[in-house]
């Protein structure tokens, strides 16, 4: 279970890092191709950027969705919990469960149909191709409109980012019956920072 922690912190990092960069040097070359030195300027005319901003959305979507299931696993989504926790043990038990069991089903949908619609959207054409099947008359799907890529990769993100999710709320959902504690996030905590006055 740790290497799949490992994994999804490690792909929401590189996502953010990577829109970040791509952002940085975007707003540079816009700026700095209005200088007026003409050699400079010619160059970074020629380098075509429009493709910048639909990748950092394409991104950002990845990083979200990947993102919300790391939430659950952290216990760091907004959530209004004041009567829940003014119940009495066993009710507050059952609510919470009812909490877990509810998002695991709708993130569970969710994913079922971004899978049937990322299918049918392209998936079903590219992978027939990739491995020599006969596609009739399959849907080939559209592309996004400045990096050209297939549409069913970017739309991906659902049925792969919610399936996590679905697993992170029954993963959580199982903790809290063995345990009854639900995973809280500290706010004031650095992770990798020792607590002043403990030995390291």
């Amino acid at each position: 279970m740790k290497i799949l922690d490992h994994l999804e912190e490690w792909l929401i990092a590189s996502l953010m890092a990577v829109a970040t960069l791509v952002i940085f040097i975007a707003v540079v070359h816009r700026y700095a191709s209005g200088a007026h030195l003409p050699v400079i300027q010619n160059w970074l005319l020629s380098i075509n950027l429009s493709w910048a901003q639909e990748l950092c959305i394409i991104l950002f979507v990845w990083m979200a969705k990947f993102g919300a299931a790391y939430g659950v696993r952290t216990g760091i989504h907004v959530g209004v919990d004041v009567m829940i926790n003014r119940l009495e043990p066993k009710y507050r038990t059952a609510f919470v469960m009812i909490g877990l069991l509810a998002g695991a089903l709708f993130t569970g949908i969710v994913a079922i149909l971004g899978t049937q619609f990322v299918w049918g959207n392209g998936a079903h054409y590219a992978f027939s191709h990739a491995f020599g099947m006969a596609m009739g008359n399959l849907y080939e799907g559209p592309t996004t409109p400045d990096l050209e890529w297939p549409t069913w990769m970017v739309y991906s993100a659902i049925p792969l980012g919610t399936s996590l999710m679905c697993f992170r709320f029954l993963q959580v959902a199982t903790a809290f019956m063995r345990t009854g504690e639900l995973p809280h996030h500290d706010v004031a905590h650095v992770e990798g920072l020792e607590e002043e006055g403990k030995p390291a």
